[in-house]
């Protein structure tokens, strides 16, 4: 197939085999893993300074206060340290050992508590004694660590002395944009959140998926306009599509990138839709690779999705993932950590994600130049020399040319035709560019909207 025929399909030559894959996603979340993110802050910048290494991203600075349709971007978060120590004077809790130990957002404090006034500033997760949970208080003025109910439970009455430099000052959000552009305005739209610290699989995993598929798309032809986007959980979204109402209507399909790494099957999240072209290409994506996968419905609740298909907005977007949010016992605790992600798991979710945006790519409409009849594909090398009524058993199988010929009416898609055949996408499409470089089908436009 010639890569270089726009929405002839991606030239996946130039991808990486899938263990070189998983260990540059690996990599990358582990250098990654020690920044302290959150909504704002030097964390972030760090962050995507580090990826735009890999991938053409361009970093957005939006200042705190700015108006996001009913949100305002929050003042910017800072943190030099903070500690605990216990009545014996040695530090029992340490942000520099974990970020995930201070709840993210908390103030600046320096005082000495009883253990008593101390307890409503501490969070544990008794369900898993000796993990560290995740906590926030983004947008209510508090402090507080976190640390495991195993050392919670220790804790010996007495004087303790609370530490925590932090600056939560006007300064601006950060966000992180790619636009490859296609042949068409169309676009495609990626996104993943960044506003978690050290955990692995929920947070880490969606960036560093997102940054490669940017990377490695940035060098191929492509019809559709692929748009890779990185920002803070809810605001980051919000914010985004308050600075460009003027391209949500041109963004056709998105998808939300969490949770890629885990051990778990490919979970999919339909869009509100439902039925969506972005459903249909997951789905068939899914099927054509085999894979065990489950389905599950839209939600408003979760991640960029439900700000994307929010009402004004409207744009189809599902969610891509292996264990969905919450399903899996470490998620938003200390064991999200390098443990849980596995090469292996990621290549495989980052090659469905290639998969699906590769279908969206190709996915045109076919008319055929023979509308009487179907053309003589014998003549043409198209069709076996010996046959015996549809015959399977040679060099050509000409089911999937039969089934574009007879579907290139203007109105069908490649996707609409791998729906009715059964069979996979990729031969429809092949069988559609041989009939097209025999004159037998020429392009009706883009996919049917």
């Amino acid at each position: 197939m010639a890569s270089t025929v726009v929405g002839a399909g991606f030239d996946l030559g130039s991808i990486p085999t899938a263990d070189e894959l998983g260990h540059e996603l690996y990599a990358l979340i582990r250098e990654l893993y020690p920044l302290n993110r959150s909504l704002t802050g030097n964390g972030n910048r760090e962050s995507f300074a580090i990826l735009r290494r890999h991938a053409p991203f361009e970093v957005v600075e939006v200042p705190s206060g700015t108006p996001a349709f009913d949100w305002r971007v929050p003042r910017e978060w800072n943190v030099r340290e903070a500690w605990i120590a216990g009545p014996d004077g040695e530090r029992i809790v340490d942000w520099a050992d974990s970020n995930l130990h201070l709840l993210q957002y908390s103030i600046s404090v320096d005082e000495t508590l009883s253990l008593e006034d101390l307890r409503p500033h501490l969070y544990s997760d008794p369900a898993h004694p000796d993990w560290i949970p995740f906590r926030t208080s983004y947008w209510d003025e508090n402090w507080g660590f976190c640390l495991s109910d195993r050392q919670l439970d220790s804790l010996a009455p007495g004087q303790y002395e609370v530490h925590i430099d932090a600056t939560l000052a006007d300064g601006s959000m950060s966000y992180a944009e790619a636009v490859l552009p296609g042949t068409t305005e169309e676009s495609v739209l990626v996104s993943a959140y960044s506003c978690h610290p050290s955990l692995a699989n929920d947070n880490l995993s969606g960036m560093a998926l997102v940054t490669l598929l940017a990377k490695y798309l940035a060098h191929m032809p492509h019809r559709l306009t692929f748009r890779f986007l990185l920002s803070p959980g809810t605001i980051g979204p919000i914010t985004w599509l308050s600075r460009n109402e003027d391209v949500v209507p041109s963004v056709r399909h998105a998808l939300t990138c969490v949770c890629a790494g885990d051990e778990g099957d490919l979970t999919y999240k339909l869009s509100r839709d439902g039925d969506a072209t972005i459903d249909r290409a997951v789905r068939r994506a899914l099927l054509d690779e085999g894979k065990p996968h489950t389905i599950e419905e839209f939600v408003p609740w979760g991640g960029d999705e439900r700000q994307f298909s929010s009402p004004g907005v409207g744009i189809p977007t599902g969610a891509l993932m292996r264990s969905p949010h919450g399903a899996y016992p470490e998620y938003h605790t200390s064991a999200d950590d390098l443990d849980l992600v596995k090469p292996e798991r990621l290549a495989d979710t980052f090659q469905t994600y290639l998969r699906v945006l590769d279908i969206l790519d190709s996915n045109v409409t076919y008319t055929s130049t023979n509308q009487w009849g179907e053309p003589q594909l014998g003549r043409r090398d198209l069709y076996p020399k010996v046959s015996a009524g549809i015959d399977v058993g040679g060099d050509i199988d000409p089911r999937p040319m039969l089934w574009v010929l007879n579907l290139a009416d203007g109105r069908h898609t490649l996707l609409d035709m791998a729906e009715r055949s059964g069979f996979a996408f990729a031969p429809l499409r092949a069988a559609a560019l041989r009939l097209e470089e025999h004159g037998l089908v020429e392009r009706a436009g883009g996919e049917e909207l």
